[in-house]
C-alpha cells in the first residue's frame, strides 16, 4: 500500500510527473490543461501546485493532481505488473483442481494463503485520512479545490471520488465512481444512474424511509479509484480486488458520523447521507462520452463531516472526447476481465474496446467458431452479462483475424466479411448517458458477424471521391464531401459529408439506386465533422447511431449518423459535444502551461 504522495515521489524520480507552480484556476485551467496533455503520445501526470478560485477569491492550501492514469505504462506501475498477468492469474484460480497427492498440496499452500490478502482489514485506530476532523458548522466544501471541467457545466464537481455506500441490513458495501455536483458549502449531488449498485441500496432506504449514509474518499492508492469502475457483479466489494491485485489487503476505518468503512490512507473524505425523498436537479455536464449531459433530478448528500490527511493531494479527472485517462483505466479493466467474461462465452478468444468508441458504443470480439450462428449467440450473450449489457455495437472476428488493436489490418479484415445477412439489430437496455435512442435507457444493439471467409463479391462499379460527389450533388445539394475509406476492400466505407436540412432517411430512398457504386454509407453533419479524420468520425458515429433507427441493410448498408432533432421525429433534447473555452486555452499556452498547435486541436476537436 501507497499513499498518494509515496506515489507522486515516485512518478517524479522516474519523469513522470510534470509539477506546475504557476497558479492555476479551479474553473476550466486546471482540466483544460489536463485535456490537452493527456492526448500527447508521451502524456505525464500533473501536479497543479498552486491551485486558484479567483471567482470566489481563494487560494488553496492542497494541491491538485491529474491524470494520474496518464499512460499504459504508469497505470501498469499502478497495477504493479501487467494487467494480462493479473488475469493469468484469476484464469488460473478459476481452474484450479484438487490436488492430487502431497505434493501438490504442499505447492498450492502458497495460492491459497495469498488469498487471504484480499479480505479487507478493518482497523480499530483513526486513519492518516482522520487526522483532521471538521463536522457541523465547521463543513465547508470550498475548502476543496473542487474543479469545474467545461464552460456549460452546471457547476464545480468532484470527478475522481470513491463513493462508498452499503445495503440497508448491512451485508453488503460497494465502491462505485460517481460524479459529485457540487451545490454549496454543505451538499453534493449523487449521479449514480439507475443501473449502479449504490442506487439498488438507494432504493432500499427509500422503501425503509430511512435516510442512506454515504462516504466519498478522495486519493490515497491510485488503485482505489480504478477498482471503483471495474465492473465486479452485484453484492462483491470492489476492495476484494484491491486486495487480490495489491497482494496484500486494503486497510479500513470507520467513517466518523457513519458505520462505512474507508480506505486509512484517503487524502480526503466526505460523510454525509442522503434523503431519499430529497431530489435536485444535477447537471448539465461534460461527461465522458465528449457530450453533455442533460439536467436530470438526482440525490443529494448532506455533508456531515470533512476528514483529511495533513498535507492532502486533491485528485481529479477531466472527461470529454478521447483519447483521455479513461483509456488507460479502461485498458486495465478490458486485460483483467477477460477470465471472467470467458466464463459466459468459453470461445472467446480476446476482446478490445476502443476508447473512441467511449468503451459502451463499440466492441470488438474474437472468438473461435464452431457452427452455424456461433457469433448471433455470443452477442446475445454479451448483451445479458453484467456492464456488456450497454455495448451498443460490438463487431466478431474469427482466430484467423489480427491482432484487434491493429486498427488498420483488423478493419480491412472486417470489411472483407461485412454481409448484410450477418447483421442483428435488436434492443435493450443503454447507459443512462447515451443520447441517441429515441427514449433513455433502452435502445438499438447492432451485431456484426464478421467471423467467416471474405465476402464474393465487391463494389460492381467504383468511382473515385470526386465522381462521387459530383454524383450525389446532383441527387441532393445538401451534400457537401465525401471521402471513401477502405476502397480496396470488398466493402468501402463512403462517409458523406451532409448540411441537414431534410430527414437522412429521405436521402437514403434517393441514393438507392446507386447500389452499383456504394456498399456502406455512413452520413454526418457537415457543419461539425471533418470527413479526413477517422479516429472522430469513429467516435461521433459510435455515438450518434441508434440501430434500429439508423441503420438500414438493403439495397445496400446505410448509417445516419447525424444530429437528431424534429426532422427525424427526435423528441428528446439533443446534447451538445463538449469544447475547450478558446481564451482559457490562449491563456495557458501564453503562459506556457500548455503546448499545442492548430493540428493537433483540428485533430482532437478541441
Amino acid at each position: 500500500m501507497a499513499s498518494m504522495q509515496a506515489w507522486l515521489e515516485r512518478l517524479e524520480r522516474e519523469g513522470d510527473l510534470k509539477i506546475i507552480e504557476e497558479p492555476c484556476d479551479v474553473n476550466l485551467e486546471i482540466a483544460h490543461a489536463a485535456y490537452v496533455e493527456v492526448k500527447k503520445p508521451d502524456s505525464k501526470v500533473l501536479l497543479f501546485k498552486r491551485p486558484v478560485n479567483r471567482e470566489k477569491g481563494i487560494e488553496y492550501e492542497m494541491p491538485v493532481v491529474m491524470n494520474m492514469f496518464a499512460s499504459f505504462d504508469i497505470t501498469e506501475k499502478i497495477f504493479g505488473r501487467h494487467p494480462d498477468a493479473i488475469a493469468d492469474e484469476i484464469e488460473e484460480l478459476m481452474h484450479m483442481k484438487p490436488p492430487q497427492g502431497f505434493m501438490e498440496k504442499l505447492a498450492l499452500l502458497p495460492k491459497l494463503f495469498a488469498l487471504k490478502n484480499v479480505f479487507p482489514k478493518h482497523l480499530k485506530q483513526k486513519g492518516l485520512c482522520q487526522q483532521i476532523v471538521k463536522t457541523a458548522s465547521q463543513v465547508d466544501l470550498d475548502e476543496l479545490p473542487i474543479l469545474k471541467t467545461w464552460s456549460e457545466d452546471g457547476g464545480p464537481f468532484v470527478t475522481m471520488g470513491q463513493v462508498y455506500t452499503r445495503s440497508l441490513d448491512g451485508t453488503m458495501q460497494n465502491l462505485g465512481m460517481y460524479r459529485l455536483q457540487q451545490y454549496d458549502k454543505t451538499r453534493l449531488g449523487m449521479h449514480w444512474q439507475i443501473h449502479k449498485d449504490a442506487s439498488h441500496f438507494f432504493d432500499q432506504y427509500k422503501e425503509a424511509g430511512k435516510k442512506m449514509p454515504v462516504t466519498v474518499a478522495i486519493g490515497g492508492d491510485p488503485l482505489y479509484i480504478w477498482c471503483g469502475q471495474a465492473p465486479l457483479p452485484y453484492g462483491i466489494f470492489e476492495l476484494l480486488l484491491y486486495g487480490f491485485v495489491r497482494g496484500e489487503p486494503a486497510r479500513l476505518v470507520k467513517s466518523v458520523t457513519n458505520d462505512i468503512w474507508i480506505p486509512e490512507d484517503a487524502d480526503i473524505v466526505i460523510e454525509g447521507e442522503v434523503d431519499p425523498n430529497e431530489m435536485v436537479i444535477e447537471g448539465p455536464f461534460g461527461d465522458h462520452t465528449g457530450y453533455y449531459t442533460l439536467k436530470e433530478p438526482y440525490p443529494v448528500m448532506d455533508v456531515t463531516a470533512i476528514t483529511m490527511k495533513e498535507n492532502p493531494v486533491y485528485q481529479a479527472t477531466v472527461v470529454g472526447k478521447p483519447p483521455l485517462e479513461d483509456k488507460f483505466m479502461g485498458w486495465g479493466t478490458e486485460r483483467i476481465f477477460l477470465p471472467l467474461l470467458k466464463t459466459t462465452a468459453p470461445d472467446l478468444i480476446d476482446y478490445h474496446m476502443p476508447e473512441n468508441g467511449v468503451f459502451h458504443n463499440l466492441i470488438l470480439a474474437q472468438m473461435e467458431t464452431h457452427y452455424k450462428g456461433h457469433a448471433k449467440q455470443f452477442m446475445h450473450a454479451f448483451w445479458g452479462v453484467g456492464q456488456m449489457s450497454f455495448v451498443k455495437h460490438a463487431i466478431f472476428v474469427g482466430k484467423d483475424a489480427p491482432k484487434l488493436t491493429d486498427y488498420e489490418t483488423v478493419t480491412e479484415h472486417i470489411l472483407n466479411r461485412v454481409d448484410p445477412k450477418n447483421i442483428l439489430i435488436t434492443e435493450g437496455i443503454v447507459d443512462a448517458l447515451d443520447h441517441s435512442s429515441p427514449e433513455t435507457l433502452v435502445g438499438g444493439k447492432l451485431g456484426l458477424d464478421c467471423t467467416g471467409e471474405e465476402v464474393e463479391h465487391g463494389v460492381a462499379e467504383p468511382i473515385d471521391d470526386a465522381k462521387l460527389l459530383e454524383t450525389l450533388r446532383v441527387i441532393d445539394g445538401n451534400v457537401a464531401g465525401v471521402k471513401q475509406y477502405g476502397a480496396h476492400t470488398k466493402n468501402p466505407v463512403c462517409v458523406v459529408a451532409y448540411r441537414k436540412e431534410r430527414c437522412v432517411q429521405s436521402f437514403f430512398d434517393d441514393i438507392e439506386g446507386l447500389e452499383r457504386h456504394l456498399k456502406i454509407v455512413v452520413v454526418v453533419d457537415a457543419s461539425c465533422n471533418d470527413i479526413e479524420n477517422p479516429y472522430m468520425l469513429v467516435w461521433r458515429v459510435a455515438n450518434n447511431i441508434d440501430a434500429q433507427r439508423d441503420v438500414r441493410t438493403a439495397p445496400f448498408i446505410m448509417l445516419d449518423a447525424s444530429d437528431k432533432n424534429e426532422l427525424d421525429g427526435y423528441t428528446r433534447e439533443w446534447p451538445g459535444d463538449v469544447f475547450c473555452d478558446e481564451e482559457v486555452l490562449k491563456s495557458l499556452k501564453d503562459r506556457g502551461i500548455i503546448d499545442f498547435d492548430e493540428a493537433f486541436a483540428k485533430r482532437f476537436y478541441l
